[in-house]
């Protein structure tokens, strides 16, 4: 299929059904994953859909598309590994840190060195795999959401507003110079926008992929965090000073 025939067939797709994952339209066409990014990525362009993490919207307005922590920890892999070893290297022996449930974020605790730091988490993974480093941690309450094993909702924003955290580490689904950081889900945002309010410094880890996309629901302004990344091909960013790369 001729890529402008491709194009066609996937407007009409986005149209009919409102959003497609990039998992879908790769069966669809028979098409690997950077042919169908990059589809996304002119049709974008083009103005013919919103281009999201994970896939597409229809231009009418967003949905929440969230992909499964499974799937998501294989992408980027090499990247996403490079930016938790340099973000587990912030953390010092008196920090009182947030963790929020994410692939990268967990990629961070093996590469963890200060024994002494205690952690609170929203992701029973993490917890579990820091309580067997040796760390301290406290594991919030609230609703296990299935897709990103993140655990979200009033209780969770109720306990963390009684901590104040040294240092946070967040994940994000998209990063935009005007939307800032944005997730997909309502109970995500909430939870990542009451962390990001207790930390005395903000760390959002994500590869190249996540710039200049916008997902639903924001959870926390551009100039908020600083941004440990790697690869950084859009050069629209590099000249932020809040946008660290690593090597």
């Amino acid at each position: 299929m001729l890529q402008e025939e491709r194009f066609i067939e996937i407007v009409k797709l986005v149209e009919n059904r409102k959003s497609v994952t990039v998992q879908e339209l790769m069966e669809i066409f028979n098409a690997s994953e950077s042919t169908i990014r990059r589809d996304l990525n002119a049709l974008h362009q083009m103005g013919k859909l919103i281009k999201v993490h994970g896939g597409a919207v229809a231009d009418s307005g967003y949905l929440s598309l969230d992909m499964d922590v499974a799937e998501k920890s294989n992408i980027n892999k090499e990247e996403k590994i490079a930016i938790a070893k340099y973000s587990a290297s912030l953390i010092k022996n008196e920090d009182f840190v947030f963790m929020d449930a994410g692939t990268t974020t967990e990629f961070m605790i093996d590469f963890i060195t200060a024994k002494q730091a205690v952690f609170v988490t929203n992701a029973i993974s993490h917890g579990r795999k820091l309580a067997r480093n040796g760390f301290t941690v406290f594991v919030t309450g609230g609703e296990l959401k299935g897709i990103t094993e993140a655990v979200v909702g009033e209780d969770t924003v109720r306990t963390l507003k009684r901590y104040n955290f040294t240092k946070g580490f967040f994940g994000t689904n998209g990063i935009h110079l005007e939307r800032g950081y944005t997730t997909p889900d309502i109970r995500e945002a909430l939870v990542k926008s009451q962390a990001m309010k207790r930390c005395r410094e903000c760390y959002v880890l994500a590869d190249e992929s996540k710039f200049n996309q916008v997902s639903p629901v924001t959870f926390g302004g551009f100039e908020d965090a600083i941004i440990i990344t790697r690869n950084l091909k859009n050069n629209e960013y590099k000249k932020y000073k809040n946008v660290k790369e690593v090597n």
